[in-house]
C-alpha cells in the first residue's frame, strides 16, 4: 500500500510573497529621494493620454498662427473664381459705358459713370483686382476701337477709378479725394491734347487759346475794360477753367457713387454736412 502522504498534491506556492518581492525590486529601480505621493493630489494630465482602446487623445489647444494663415489661404483660394468673374464683369461694364457714350453720346450723363465700375472693384477686392479691371477694360477697348481710344479711357478715367476706390476704402474725406482726382483729370486732359495733336498733326492748344482769347475779350468789352489780355493771362484762365471743370466732374462722380454704391452694399465715405442738407440725404 502506498503512503497517503505521497498521493497528496504538493502545496500551492504563496504568490503574495513573490508580488511583494517584485514590488520591492521595482522600487529599487527608482532614484533614491523623498517621494511624497500626497504632495500633488491633482497631477497634470500629459499632452497625449493613451486610452484603454489604444487611441490617443489629442491636445485641446487653440489654433496656431500657421493654422489661421492656412485657413485664410483656403478662404482666399475659394474666393478666387468670384474675384475673377466680378473683375471681368465690371471691366466689361466700364468698356461698354465708354462704347455707348462714344457711338451714342448723351452728353455728360454716361461720362460720370466711367470710373465707378473700377472703383467698385477696388472697394470689393482690393488694389490688385482694380488694376486688373483697368487693364482688361483697356485691352478690350484696344481690340474694339484701337489703342488710341483705349489710352483715352485709361488716362484719366481708369486711373481716377483706381484712385477713388483706394481713397474711398480708406475712408478719405471728399475734399481730399476730389482734389487728387482733379489733379489726375487735369493731367489726363493734357495727355489727351498731346496725343490728339500728334495724331491730327495740329496744335490743338493754340486752338483752345484762340477760343479763350475771344471769350476774355468779350468779357472785357461787357465790363468796359479797354485792355488787351496778355498771353499769360489767357493761359492762366484756361488752366483755371480746366481745373474747375475736372473738380465739378469729380464732385458729380462722388454724388453718383454715393447714391448708387450704398444700395450695392459698398458705401463710400459720408459727404459733408452741406451736401447732406442739399440732397436731404439720411445716413
Amino acid at each position: 500500500m502506498s503512503d497517503p502522504c505521497d498521493d497528496a498534491k504538493p502545496p500551492r506556492r504563496d504568490t503574495s510573497e513573490d508580488s511583494e518581492n517584485e514590488s520591492l525590486k521595482s522600487g529599487d529601480d527608482y532614484p533614491s529621494g523623498n517621494w511624497d505621493l500626497t504632495e500633488d493630489p491633482n497631477p497634470t494630465i500629459p499632452s497625449s493620454v493613451s486610452t484603454m482602446s489604444g487611441q490617443e487623445i489629442p491636445d485641446q489647444k487653440t489654433d496656431s498662427p500657421d493654422q489661421s494663415t492656412d485657413a485664410n489661404r483656403v478662404e482666399s483660394k475659394s474666393d478666387t473664381p468670384l474675384v475673377m468673374v466680378e473683375t471681368a464683369f465690371l471691366a466689361s461694364t466700364a468698356s461698354l459705358i465708354w462704347l455707348i457714350n462714344y457711338y451714342f453720346p448723351l452728353g455728360p450723363v454716361l461720362k460720370m459713370f466711367f470710373p465707378i465700375p473700377i472703383a467698385l472693384v477696388y472697394l470689393r477686392w482690393g488694389y490688385r483686382a482694380s488694376w486688373m479691371a483697368a487693364l482688361v477694360s483697356g485691352l478690350l477697348l484696344s481690340v474694339l476701337q484701337g489703342p488710341t481710344r483705349s489710352i483715352l479711357f485709361l488716362i484719366p478715367y481708369a486711373l481716377i477709378g483706381v484712385q477713388l476706390g483706394a481713397l474711398w476704402r480708406r475712408q478719405a474725406n471728399w475734399l481730399f479725394s476730389i482734389g487728387i482726382g482733379t489733379i489726375i483729370g487735369t493731367f489726363g486732359f493734357f495727355v489727351r491734347f498731346w496725343l490728339l495733336s500728334i495724331l491730327l498733326s495740329e496744335d490743338l492748344w493754340a486752338y483752345v487759346m484762340t477760343q479763350i482769347t475771344q471769350l476774355v475779350e468779350w468779357g472785357f468789352v461787357k465790363l468796359g475794360l479797354l485792355i488787351q489780355p496778355s498771353l499769360v493771362l489767357i493761359e492762366a484762365i484756361a488752366l483755371i477753367m480746366i481745373v474747375l471743370n475736372n473738380a465739378v466732374y469729380l464732385f458729380v462722380v462722388h454724388l453718383v457713387a454715393l447714391l448708387m454704391l450704398d444700395r450695392l452694399g459698398n458705401p463710400i465715405p459720408r459727404p459733408p454736412k452741406w451736401v447732406q442738407v442739399l440732397l436731404d440725404y439720411e445716413e
